[in-house]
């Protein structure tokens, strides 16, 4: 049975095609990976299936029972509220109903005979409903879920408005499966999430009875979850069977085929057109000569299969700094209160450090207070000589109006109009995304112009916070080359173990530091 039903949808943003004549079929019990590289519509594709974009043509059709959940990449939480309250709102629609019940019973005591009757059964239908929705352990699936997710440790208490990105993300989370949709949408929902959590969505996503669609480029996770893949490339949306590996191998016997279907009828194009060309003037062989002329007017070009831009990543190295980067002496973390007790810490030149540990316990505050950016709350952090850092931040701006083209120019004016396209096109950037508008970028894309700006200055020390975040899976892979490529020292933070294992020097965990019960 379909629950949803995309046919020939066509979408794009100004000359800039995303999607064209793409369809898409959603199977009860199914569990979708959406997978395509930055930029070619996957998130496009959400908002259109969930009501958000209208789409140029095409049509959308949903079964008449499904309730649809969706985490996008800029989901927002209303400020004013504890963790436990926003929570609550997961069964906003069950408060209603014995909010009816108990008006209900209060209406019992003026009622007539044949009212009551009436009023008994209304009461019976909803209290079965509750029931039967698990209204009665509210606070225990709370529970549940928020301690799979890390929520536990932090407090269900805490006022949202507190939260780190990463815990706010939890907390969307959290309250989406609490719904229990039939159809879940989650995109790249393990952005935020810290190792331990990931494995507990993991097994969660295994388990789940009903369809998702999942938008992700860690691919040890969506291997483990999906069993159908739907493509998105150069517009067009293709259906594949199984999870990302089994993909992966249909996919190249895919390209394969069309690249030698491609080479082939160049052949016999060529070997036509030389055959026209040689006896069309002929009189005894012009007959022939228009034959093999229908012929090919009546061929079905093959269009030649697109190749991608592969992105290029490589930082300009600065002069050698002093031995010593970073000297942190009974340093506290913090903003309003300390987040880890008195630290110590040495950075020294050539040194590569991951920064791991669950979200809130100051990973992104220790980068901005080494940075400068916020003052310490108590101790001291020494700079060394000679230090010129490259800072890449976890979270930007979504109203930011300049293209890229002008991102890049206004940090460095004096390129000329070639040299920062070149520069973007060497970050795998077409001429459509150079000239669009930074707040219209996907969160790969956006991030490709962020590395751009980097790769431009000259660097010795690169403060990296989760870089991979939003990338997809080549950009991911040339980012970790470039990284290990780098003569310098680096500062990263990442969830992801698999992009920092095997080239850095030392592990920083956090866990180590916090005052907070991990």
């Amino acid at each position: 049975m379909s629950v949803l039903t995309v046919e020939n949808v066509t979408h794009g943003f100004g000359a800039r095609g995303i999607l064209e004549n793409a369809s898409f079929r959603l199977l009860k019990g199914e569990h979708v990976g959406l997978i395509g590289a930055n930029g070619e519509g996957k998130s496009t594709f959400l908002n259109i299936i969930t009501g958000q974009l209208a789409p140029d043509e095409g049509k959308i059709e949903w079964s008449n029972r499904a309730t649809v959940g969706y985490l996008d990449q800029h989901s927002v939480l209303s400020k004013g509220k504890t963790i436990r309250e926003a929570l609550r709102e997961a069964f906003t629609g069950m408060f209603a109903l014995e909010a009816e019940m108990l008006e209900i019973y209060d209406k019992m005591g003026d009622a007539t005979p044949s009212e009551l009757d009436k009023m008994m059964e209304d009461v019976g239908e909803i209290q079965e409903l509750l029931e039967h929705n698990g209204f009665y352990t509210i606070d225990a699936k709370i529970s549940e879920i928020a301690n799979g997710l890390g929520l536990g440790a932090i407090g269900l208490d805490k006022d949202v408005a507190d939260l780190s990105g990463g815990q706010r993300t939890k907390v969307l989370l959290t309250k989406l499966l609490l719904q229990n949709p039939t159809i879940l949408i989650l995109d790249e929902p393990t952005n935020y999430l810290d190792v331990e959590h990931i494995e507990w969505l993991k097994t969660y996503l295994k388990n789940y009875e009903n369809s998702f669609i999942l938008v992700s480029h860690d691919i040890p996770f969506l291997n483990e979850v999906v069993n159908v893949i739907y493509h998105v490339e150069n517009t067009m949306l293709t259906r594949y069977t199984g999870n990302y590996e089994q993909f992966q191998q249909l996919h190249s016997i895919k390209k394969s085929q069309e690249q030698r279907a491609y080479e082939r009828q160049q052949q016999e194009i060529d070997r036509l057109e030389d055959f026209v060309a040689r006896n069309k003037a002929r009189v005894a062989t012009r007959g022939m000569a228009n034959s093999r002329q229908k012929q090919l007017d009546k061929m079905e070009i093959l269009e030649k299969p697109r190749e991608k831009p592969k992105p290029s990543f490589k930082f300009n190295e600065a002069r050698t700094p002093s031995r010593h980067i970073v000297t942190a002496k009974n340093l506290v973390l913090g903003y309003d209160e300390p987040l880890t007790k008195p630290v110590e810490l040495l950075l020294e030149r050539g040194q590569k450090v991951a920064i791991r540990g669950v979200n809130g316990l100051g990973k992104t505050t220790l980068l901005k207070t080494i940075m400068g950016i916020i003052p310490p709350l108590s101790g001291k952090v020494e700079l060394g000589d000679y230090l010129f850092p490259g800072y890449f931040e976890q979270e930007t701006g979504r109203d930011n109006h300049n293209t890229a083209l002008e991102e890049v120019w206004n940090e460095y004016p004096g390129m000329t109009n070639f040299e920062v396209r070149a520069a973007l096109a060497r970050c795998g950037l077409t001429n459509d995304h150079i000239t669009s508008k930074m707040m219209v970028l996907s969160g790969g894309e956006n991030a490709k112009v962020r590395l751009c700006k980097l790769m431009l200055r000259e660097v010795n020390w690169l403060v990296l916070d989760e870089p991979t975040n939003h990338l997809d899976v080549e950009a991911k892979a040339e980012l970790k080359n470039a990284l290990m490529a780098f003569k310098g020292t680096i500062l990263l933070v990442s969830h992801e173990p698999d992009f920092y294992e095997g080239w850095v020097t030392a592990i920083w965990n956090v866990e180590d530091w916090t005052t907070k019960i991990v």
